[in-house]
């Protein structure tokens, strides 16, 4: 980290940028450089396939960019004045990308294109994070700047697209939500603990031609104190650590506290930093005890709020204690069949087994401030795999502060459509005629499977916007030889959640 002033790191940045895009250092390029078998084996954290490719262009600049800093190793001076041509050695090494080794030069940074499509379209940034076990780093350091990984394009899918006054990313890393809410918001500012991911988050700004990104420096909303945002983003270090002496803490996932402590006061203090119908969305972990599931003890959290907020949890995935923390001993470095291995997986145990937890949750919390009584209390595991993300929270508040103003008799005159993406699949036991299970799907948001009956697969393949939904209900009942007010009355709650998880629209 180096000491430059804001102009003197924005001059440097576009210089280095200037290197970067005459190259033609983006995804694409790089894929075409090293072939798809390399490519496939860099998503699987495996730099040798790579690495060989090349090998086999020592003059091409943009194969010298990504040695340096893509897979991390050392490039001749030479090679390297000729791809850094604008900003040059002596800049990458004053912006504190670079040092020398002898004759040679080194990253001591990664940067890496980072492709992305949302409502603007498509675009590419270059993201600076610390070098990483691709890079051949390990164990890592306990300040250590992630790059983007899974989480941080979940979280980057999850967050609105409606322009927005203002926006806070908090514990923002290398600042990829920052660039995010900048596309949409006229303010972002950027928090973080660590004064490291500050300096990465305002370089990703500079390199990216980005401004209006504010970062300040403190614990959870301690650098916000009496500021209100009208989107909150945010991946806190919300990995249960055990507060044990000679487990590593790494400031990117451990936030200090005891358990999922954390997450209890991220959602016990976010309202208060909400405007009115301001948007929270957060990415945590939170744990199933002997006493309590997980999703009930976070709805204790959110309604322990000060600040009464409507909220949408869903858990994508739960794991034992013991897969929890296999997870996160590797995600440090450390790997099976060390003495230091089973030493911090024994330490995680211990932790767990003094709380009584029994598992761990993973997922998104959706938290909005309501201009009056909230109205939106779902806690859901959904265990399924994203499909497209964009626009997933916007439209279903939206359907749902629709839903709410409706009784049985309006939903029942409302005019509805399938959405574009839902399927309807239909599984047959050998030799029989009629159908013995009906699911419909979903091929984006989050990519839900639900189980029909004949009756509410009927509704929902009828539903075209040209009639009422209640007309719809009786034509089906009439169908199928039942009473029409008792099917209205089992099929319209049905019909709702449909509408709130965006297989059904109205018209």
């Amino acid at each position: 980290m180096h000491d430059l002033s804001p102009a003197q790191r924005g001059a440097l940045a576009a210089s280095l940028a200037h290197d970067l895009a005459d190259a033609d250092y983006g995804s694409r390029s790089l894929r075409e450089l090293w072939g798809d078998v390399a490519d496939d084996a860099l998503s699987r954290g495996n730099a040798v396939p790579a690495r060989r490719a090349l090998g086999r262009h020592p003059d091409s600049p943009l194969a010298t960019l990504a040695t340096l800093f893509f897979v991390g190793d050392a490039s001749e001076s030479r090679a390297a004045a000729v791809a850094l041509s604008q900003v040059g050695i002596e800049g990458a090494t004053e912006l504190g990308l670079l040092q020398r080794v002898g004759d040679d030069v080194r990253a001591t940074a990664a940067i890496r294109p980072y492709g992305f499509t949302d409502a603007n379209g498509e675009d590419e940034w270059w993201i600076a994070s610390d070098l990483d076990e691709l890079a051949g780093v390990s164990p890592l350091r306990d300040d250590h700047v992630l790059g983007v990984g899974g989480a941080g394009r979940t979280l980057a899918g999850l967050l609105g697209e409606e322009p927005v006054a203002s926006a806070l990313d908090l514990g923002c890393g290398c600042g990829i939500q920052a660039l995010h809410l900048s596309r949409h918001a006229a303010r972002v500012v950027a928090t973080d603990i660590s004064a490291r991911a500050l300096w990465f988050t305002s370089l990703n700004a500079a390199l990216n031609g980005v401004s209006g990104i504010e970062t300040r420096l403190g614990s959870l909303f301690d650098p916000v104190a009496g500021d209100v945002f009208e989107r909150i983003a945010a991946n806190p270090p919300f990995v249960i650590t055990p507060r044990t002496d000679g487990v590593p803490r790494y400031e990117y996932r451990d936030g200090g506290l005891d358990g999922d402590d954390l997450m209890a006061a991220v959602v016990g203090s976010v309202g208060e930093h909400l405007a009115s119908g301001g948007v929270a969305t957060l990415l945590g972990n939170w744990e199933t005890r002997e006493d309590a599931a997980g999703l009930d003890r976070v709805r204790g959290w959110v309604d322990g709020s000060p600040v009464p907020l409507d909220a949408w949890v869903l858990e994508r995935e739960r794991l034992d204690p013991a897969r929890y923390a296999e997870v996160w001993v590797r995600d440090g470095g450390t790997r099976p069949g060390s003495e230091a291995y089973d030493t911090l997986l024994g330490a995680w145990l211990d932790d767990f087994d003094r709380r009584g937890v029994t598992g761990v949750g993973l997922g998104w919390m959706l938290l909005r401030r309501p201009a009056d009584a909230p109205t939106l209390a779902r806690y859901e595991a959904v265990g399924s795999a994203p499909g497209t993300l964009s626009g997933l929270v916007s439209g279903a508040f939206a359907a749902h502060d629709r839903l709410v103003t409706l009784d049985g008799e309006a939903l029942a005159s409302s005019r509805l459509l399938v959405a574009p993406d839902v399927t309807e699949a239909r599984h047959h036991l050998p030799g029989e005629e009629g159908p013995s299970v009906l699911e419909l799907r979903q091929g984006g948001g989050l990519a839900r499977r639900l189980e029909v009956d004949s009756a509410l697969a009927a509704v929902v393949g009828a539903c075209d916007g040209e009639l009422p939904l209640g007309v719809l209900v009786d034509a089906v009942a009439q169908l199928l030889e039942v009473d029409p007010a008792a099917l209205r009355a089992d099929v319209l709650p049905r019909v709702r959640d449909l509408v709130f998880t965006g297989f059904l629209g109205f018209a």
